[in-house]
């Protein structure tokens, strides 16, 4: 393979320290050891925080203890088979393992994306909004789109690790952005109204709160990864030599006439699912509200995702002949599971890291000591508004899961900055830009792995500092500028959303 073109000495150190660091089995597995024995260090001398909601004392928990090694044993089974990614990712390959081997991809990669006229900068741009908006998905498109991406890449002859960048950047750092009100607003806005009705009973904070900002905010993210990729990730990497490729070769008459009898039950699969959401008593809107928000059509949308995918796949591989009986449609999803067999092994130590932490509380007081660090040093205004972001952003690095990040920090830092006289729906904005950021630069994000193996398909030799070093500079640019956006932002007081406004009247 060509030696990468060494432009960034940082990046460079930032690989070479990277990949020296254990296989992520060893690593986790020497995190869990870590874990253990600082927990029992902590809960001997008295390490506890006050829950800032419950009032009630919150102490490190031994994992060295009866009551430990109790939960160790009996929860191992559970702490692997109930890792909420696990499922996810493992039934998406089934769909997306069985277009790709019969060939739907690869057709399909070449007979729309290398036809179309845009310049790489464009493409580039377009694949970052579409990636950016994949959080309507949830974490399905982090699993989907940097796959997607990889063969768009390799396909136009451009680096495929570019193309995996591209797409965990813009599904995972730009997550919480989107040109529409996703499921993650309304998780955010209820724990938000919770914490504001500490100091206001009466205060509601709207699903369409951070709506203008955020909207916004994908255009301004697409634009800066975008730029990353081209002018550092790309000259870094240099040009691709390894053994995978796609081919260019024209798309036959065969392949075209299966793409179009595909696109056709796809196509009406997708009307059908439109046809039973319309009905506002739908079985897939919110029982009660009858919205679309955290209705059962979010809640389902990995399966339906999958059966488009077998739906899609299956057409196409009977087409084409790739598929002569139906037993050979569990024959290459058994092909594809089986490039997850290092991830499924992965998994289970992962899982037992997770849960080990969070019954600890270790993570839990590492954020409240944080929390009550910042508001100690009062602080207002601009610094006080980025000190916050950065703490998000540490924060972040060793707790994944955003909802349960800000049902720990809402009850602390939207009472403290209502006081100060700005709004919830500010706090939120904030929050948000910080939780978003570091996620594509901690081995601790629950999808690392499945990047690094994606990654590995195309160079081998991966590692985990091959990661970090290429995702780092989307995670600094993207961190600094949205900052400056937010300042920009408040500084000419612009509502984040229709209705919210920034400071308190």
């Amino acid at each position: 393979m060509e030696k990468k073109v060494k432009t960034n000495g940082f990046l460079d150190w930032v690989e070479r320290v990277g990949n020296k660091i254990p296989h992520p089995f060893i690593l986790f597995f020497s995190l869990t050891v870590f874990i253990v024995i600082i927990s029992a260090v902590c809960a001997y001398m008295g390490v506890e925080v006050l829950n800032p909601v419950t009032k009630k004392i919150v102490p490190a928990k031994s994992l060295i203890s009866a009551e430990g090694a109790n939960f160790m044993l009996q929860k191992m089974v559970t702490n692997f088979t109930g890792f909420s990614p696990l499922g996810l990712v493992l039934v998406m390959t089934l769909g997306i393992g069985l277009a790709e081997h019969v060939g739907l991809v690869s057709a399909l990669m070449r007979n729309t994306i290398l036809s179309i006229k845009a310049s790489p900068a464009m493409l580039t741009y377009i694949i970052f909004v579409i990636g950016i908006c994949g959080n309507l998905a949830s974490d399905a498109a982090i699993v989907v789109i940097p796959v997607i991406s990889a063969f768009i890449f390799l396909s136009l002859g451009r680096h495929p690790l570019a193309g995996i960048a591209v797409g965990y950047a813009s599904t995972t750092a730009g997550f919480s952005a989107n040109l529409i009100v996703a499921g993650t607003d309304a998780l955010l806005a209820g724990i938000s109204t919770e914490a504001v009705r500490i100091v206001n009973p009466g205060y509601q904070v709207s699903i369409v709160s951070n709506w203008y900002f955020m909207a916004a905010s994908t255009f301004m993210l697409a634009a800066i990864g975008t730029y990353v990729t081209i002018k550092i990730i790309e000259p870094r990497l240099g040009k691709y030599t390894g053994k995978k490729q796609i081919t260019n070769e024209a798309v036959t008459d065969v392949e075209k006439a299966g793409l179009r009898k595909s696109g056709i039950y796809t196509g009406l699969y997708l009307l059908l699912i439109v046809a039973a959401v319309i009905p506002a008593n739908s079985f897939l809107r919110n029982a009660k509200t009858g919205s679309l928000m955290n209705s059962p059509l979010l809640d389902a949308i990995v399966p339906l995702l999958f059966l488009m995918f077998l739906i899609a796949g299956s057409v196409y591989g009977k087409h084409v002949g790739k598929i002569k009986v139906a037993g050979d449609i569990p024959k290459y999803m058994t092909i594809a599971m089986k490039d997850m067999s290092s991830y499924i092994v992965l998994v289970f130590i992962i899982g037992q890291f997770i849960a080990l932490f969070n019954w600890s509380n270790l993570g839990y007081i590492l954020a409240v000591n944080g929390a009550n660090t910042l508001r100690a040093m009062n602080l207002s205004g601009i610094p006080l508004f980025v000190m916050f972001i950065l703490l998000s952003t540490f924060i972040n690095l060793f707790i994944g899961s955003g909802s349960a990040k800000w049902a720990l920090l809402a009850p602390i830092f939207i009472p403290m900055f209502y006081m100060l006289g700005y709004t919830p729906e500010l706090t939120q904005v904030l929050y948000r830009i910080g939780d978003s950021a570091t996620n594509i630069i901690t081995p601790l994000f629950p999808y690392m792995p499945i990047i690094l193996g994606l990654a590995q398909e195309y160079e081998p030799e991966s590692g985990v500092g091959t990661i970090i070093s290429v995702m780092m500079p989307y995670s600094m640019y993207m961190l600094v500028f949205w900052i400056i956006m937010a300042i920009i932002w408040i500084q000419l007081n612009i509502p984040l959303g229709p209705g919210a406004m920034l400071f308190l009247k």
